[in-house]
């Protein structure tokens, strides 16, 4: 595992997507939830007919169903088997990272960033993703909000994940400053609440695959400790909330 600080303070360490681009939608289907989410996206982003570049695009999932939508969508993917997954969604992605995309100045009408921003430097990916715009383009970011990791189903099995997200996460008005920053204009911000459930047997799958990302961040002897009480204790039916934030930023 690889250690990283970026200047924005995002995160100490940097997950292996690697290990998990075989299983990752396996582990993360898409659900109502992920359509309610996808759906505000394109609305607020107004992304349909659009040029759009989703960057930090995993295994393609959001591109691929904007194209189906009738967007003109790219992709940019720094995990080598997480881009080879995608291109068999949307053949236009490439292995870049978001802190250096490889395309001209003005070439996209928009952009969106999908849960990845905890995962960047972010003051450089936001100037790149607006370097990228038209002069009249926009920028959707959608990510979880800090309190989404307060009431955390798994914070009771896993102590540490609940400090280790919110050290990557920024709270807000930390993401409203670094936007305006990198020279958006105008800054949007605004919530969505969701609430979900899973079985016994669908969580303990989950976190064996370590489905989100803090799971490979953790202590070994944590990680083992957790699971072995979600294997003795967890209910059959578990309830949680999911709670995001979506930036939409004009250039």
């Amino acid at each position: 595992m690889r250690s990283r600080r970026s200047r924005s303070g995002t995160s100490s360490s940097t997950p292996d997507f690697g290990k998990v681009a075989a299983t990752y939608d396996e582990l993360r289907p898409t659900d109502e939830n992920w359509w309610e989410l996808f759906e505000l996206l394109v609305r607020e982003g107004d992304l349909l007919g659009r040029r759009v570049l989703d960057i930090g695009c995993g295994t393609g999932r959001v591109a691929a169903a904007l194209a189906d939508r009738g967007a003109r969508v790219w992709g940019v993917e720094p995990e080598p088997r997480m881009a080879e997954l995608a291109r068999k969604r949307l053949s236009t992605v490439k292995i870049a990272p978001a802190e250096k995309l490889p395309f001209k100045e003005g070439w996209f009408d928009r952009a969106v960033m999908v849960l990845v921003i905890h995962l960047l430097d972010r003051p450089r990916a936001f100037a790149e993703a607006r370097r990228v715009l038209a002069p009249d383009g926009r920028l959707v970011v959608a990510t979880f909000d800090p309190a989404h990791f307060e009431r955390y189903w798994l914070n009771r099995f896993f102590p540490s994940l609940e400090a280790i997200d919110r050290s990557r996460f920024p709270e807000p008005p930390e993401l409203r400053r670094q936007l305006e920053e990198a020279g958006f204009a105008t800054v949007r911000l605004m919530r969505l609440s969701q609430r979900s459930s899973i079985d016994r047997e669908g969580a303990l799958g989950r976190v064996r695959g370590r489905f989100i990302s803090p799971l490979q961040l953790l202590d070994e002897d944590e990680y083992q400790h957790g699971l072995r009480r979600m294997e003795q204790e967890l209910p059959e039916e578990n309830e949680y909330a999911l709670e995001w934030v979506l930036a939409v930023n004009y250039r």
